[in-house]
């Protein structure tokens, strides 16, 4: 089975140029997008059309709700599926997406955890109905560990009790024990080359086609479904229409709000793809597909 991964910055032409490879390569597709996971955030997440999803299967897409959790370990326990799959099949895997840092977790890795047994779940489930103390037991033993971890995220507070029970040390101490092993270890990476102008102008025609399709129609469903708590609701383009609906702003602000918000978040995914991967092949959209088919 072979592996390539096709990254690039938000409106790159990621998703078509995906399609087109995994069609002429015999594979799946594995998106890493932080907002393409979730079913119901269809227009705001850009996700590929029901013709497309339908041309090459694909992975990573509308696997949760808005409302469940969402983290690194679940999107490597994912990912280790996929290739099973794939296996299985007979197919390739081309990896595609604007979440860079899903990507990069997979090339690092993640540490393995010491050995949960019932008796140790059993006892961190009963000290987490304090959930406040067992933060503040954590953030005085380890708070370099600690320090970026909110005092209400139950999921990584239990994670850290259970590490610290199990094995008896703090989880900076566990981790530094215990290093990542790769996931990926020789994968091929090619990067959208696009110019700041261009990516703008792409940016805002997708924004308007957003509206079009039913972007403040879907945000409306979203909130009344959800509300306005989960992680997602506080993506670009979600964030925005809710200004609209509460009167902060007008339609047309709301529209160039997303695009700059989205132009903005694209600077932060090329320099992120610039200086996080190293041997990667960047091109312009025309040019990449047969680059990567020439491999």
């Amino acid at each position: 089975m072979k592996q390539l991964a096709i990254i690039g910055p938000t409106a790159s032409g990621k998703s078509d140029l995906a399609i087109k490879i995994a069609i002429k390569t015999n594979a799946y597709i594995l998106s890493i997008d932080s907002l393409s996971i979730y079913k119901e955030i269809d227009i705001v997440s850009a996700k590929p059309s029901r013709t497309e999803l339908a041309a090459v299967k694909h992975f990573g897409i509308d696997e949760i709700y808005p409302d469940e959790y969402f983290s690194v370990d679940i999107f490597i326990d994912l990912y280790r599926n996929v290739v099973q799959k794939c296996k299985e099949d007979g197919k390739n895997l081309v990896i595609v997406g604007g979440t860079s840092f899903y990507l990069k977790s997979l090339m690092q890795g993640l540490s393995k955890l010491p050995k949960i047994t019932q008796e140790i779940e059993k006892s961190v489930t009963q000290k987490l109905k304090n959930l406040n103390r067992c933060y503040e037991m954590l953030l005085e033993k380890d708070s370099v560990y600690m320090q970026n971890i909110d005092k209400n995220d139950s999921y990584r507070i239990e994670k850290a009790m259970l590490i610290y029970e199990a094995s008896d040390k703090t989880p900076s101490e566990w981790f530094r024990d215990n290093p990542p092993k790769p996931i990926i270890e020789d994968l091929s990476i090619y990067n959208i080359d696009v110019s700041r102008d261009i990516l703008r102008e792409r940016i805002a025609q997708r924004t308007e086609k957003m509206l079009a399709m039913g972007l403040i129609d879907e945000v409306c469903y979203l909130e009344q479904k959800y509300t306005r708590l989960p992680n997602a609701m506080s993506s670009i383009g979600i964030v925005e229409v809710l200004e609209y609906l509460d009167g902060k702003v007008e339609k047309e602000e709301m529209l160039e709000l997303i695009s700059i918000h989205t132009a903005q978040l694209a600077k932060r995914q090329q320099t992120f793809n610039r200086t996080q991967f190293s041997d990667i092949v960047s091109a312009p959209l025309e040019e990449l597909e047969e680059i990567i088919l020439s491999q």
